[in-house]
């Protein structure tokens, strides 16, 4: 939504079995089910993320994984069948980039015990 994407939107993933670091390089594409490109949306959606979690001093991000925005340990692999591979989303390279750790929800206690 942050990148200006409507709500609902078509499902999207990262094309080629690429992953969120590819897309920020330019190697790779963010595309919609039904063939649009989305790309700069969620590299804009991203962008505002890490501006949001700098201007806040966030230092971990929980993020829901899968998406090809939040997806931190795997994500769909953008044959739009359900399979998945390793790799992060687009939101969760950024953050990972710019020093922010990113964990998943099935890393919840090890981010609980790295606050306490």
């Amino acid at each position: 939504m942050a990148g200006g994407m409507p709500v609902p939107r078509p499902p999207a993933e990262i094309e080629k079995g690429a992953s969120g670091v590819d897309v920020l390089e330019g190697r790779a594409r963010v595309l919609e089910m039904t063939g649009g490109d989305v790309t700069a949306q969620f590299i804009a959606g991203a962008e505002r993320a890490l501006a949001f979690a700098r201007a806040n001093g966030c230092t971990y991000a929980l993020l829901i994984d899968g998406s090809p925005s939040c997806g931190s340990v795997a994500i769909y692999d953008g044959s739009f069948s359900g399979v998945k591979h390793a790799g992060n989303g687009v939101t969760a390279a950024l953050l990972e980039k710019a020093g922010i750790a990113v964990f998943s929800p099935a890393d919840i206690d090890r981010l609980d015990a790295l606050t306490r």
